[in-house]
C-alpha cells in the first residue's frame, strides 16, 4: 500500500533509539524526510548512514527537547533547509520512576519536563507550518494513563497529560485542517526494556509473567507494530481518523488480562 509519504518532511522526537527509531526507519523506507530531534548523540551519530539506501532521506538533529530554546533553534534549521513541516510525532519520554514515595515535588516537575512538556513546546513551534500543509501530529502515548502501574506517579501523570493534550489539539486544529492522533503502547519490547528487565532479580520469570498478562498470543507489542499504526496515521489512509487514542498493546488495556491465547489449528 502506497501511504504517500513520499517527501514528506515529518518530525520524529526520540527518534534515535527504540520505539522512535523505528517509527524514523520505516519513514524513510517510504520515501519521506525524517527529522529525528533527539539528545542522544551517541545513537544518533550513524543514523544517516545506517538508512543511507532507503529511499527517503533522514537527518538528526542534536536537540535537548527539554529546552524550548534548542527546540526552536532546530525547528528554525527544518524550515531554512525544506521550507515547510507535514507531520510531527511526538514520542521522546522515559519511564523514570517517579513515585509518590520515592520522589519530590522536583522530580515530579522533571519527570513532566522530560515527558510531556516538550510535546506542547514541538506542537506551538511546528503549528505556524502544519496550518500551511494541513500536516498530521501523532503524538505516543503510555497505557499507564489508564491501568497505573505503581512507583511511576510522574510518568503515569504525563501521560494523562498527553491524553488530554491529543484531545484538546485535535479539537483546536479542525479550522485548519490539522489532525491528530495518539497511539497507546502498553508493553512493547524496546532496547530499554530489555534493559530494565535484566535488572530484575530473575528476568526470565519476570518477562514470562509479563507476557502472561498480554491476552493476544501472550507477547509483547513490536515497535514494528506500533510504528505502522503511526504511519497509517500520517498518512491520508487515515484521513477520516481525528482525536482517537488508538491502542497498539495486543489487548492489555481493554481485554481481560485473565484470557489465555489460543494457538490456532494449522
Amino acid at each position: 500500500m502506497d501511504l504517500n509519504l513520499k517527501n514528506k518532511v515529518i518530525i520524529v522526537t526520540g527518534g534515535a533509539s527504540g520505539i522512535g527509531h523505528t517509527i524514523s526507519k520505516n519513514l524513510v523506507s517510504e520515501g519521506a524526510i525524517v527529522c529525528i530531534l533527539d539528545n542522544n548523540q551517541k545513537a544518533g551519530t550513524g543514523i544517516s548512514e545506517e538508512m543511507n539506501q532507503l529511499p527517503g532521506s533522514v537527518y538528526y538533529l542534536l536537540t535537548e527537547l527539554t529546552h524550548p530554546e534548542e527546540c526552536m533553534n532546530t525547528i528554525q534549521q527544518i524550515i531554512q533547509k525544506f521550507e515547510r513541516i507535514d507531520g510531527l510525532v511526538n514520542n521522546a519520554g522515559i519511564n523514570d520512576g517517579v513515585g509518590l514515595e520515592t520522589g519530590n515535588y522536583q522530580k515530579f516537575i522533571d519527570s513532566l519536563d522530560k515527558n510531556v512538556l516538550h510535546y506542547q513546546t514541538l506542537t506551538e513551534l511546528t503549528l505556524p507550518y502544519l496550518k500551511k500543509t494541513g500536516g498530521v501530529i501523532v503524538n505516543i502515548c503510555s497505557k499507564v494513563a489508564e491501568t497505573g502501574q505503581g512507583e511511576t506517579s510522574g510518568y503515569a501523570a504525563a501521560n494523562g497529560v498527553r491524553f488530554a493534550f491529543t484531545k484538546e489539539c485535535a479539537a483546536s486544529f479542525i479550522p485548519f485542517g490539522i489532525r491528530v492522533n495518539g497511539v497507546v503502547v502498553a508493553e512493547c519490547w524496546t532496547p530499554q526494556y530489555s534493559w530494565w528487565i535484566n535488572q530484575q532479580i530473575n528476568p526470565e520469570e519476570k518477562l514470562a509473567a509479563i507476557n502472561s498478562k498480554i491476552p493476544l498470543a501472550n507477547r509483547m507489542t513490536s515497535t514494528e507494530e506500533v510504528a505502522a499504526m503511526v504511519l497509517f496515521l500520517l498518512s491520508e489512509k487515515s484521513s477520516g481518523i481525528n482525536g482517537e487514542l488508538v491502542h497498539v498493546d495486543g489487548g492489555y488495556v481493554h481485554l481481560d488480562r485473565a484470557l489465555k491465547s489460543v494457538t490456532p489449528n494449522a
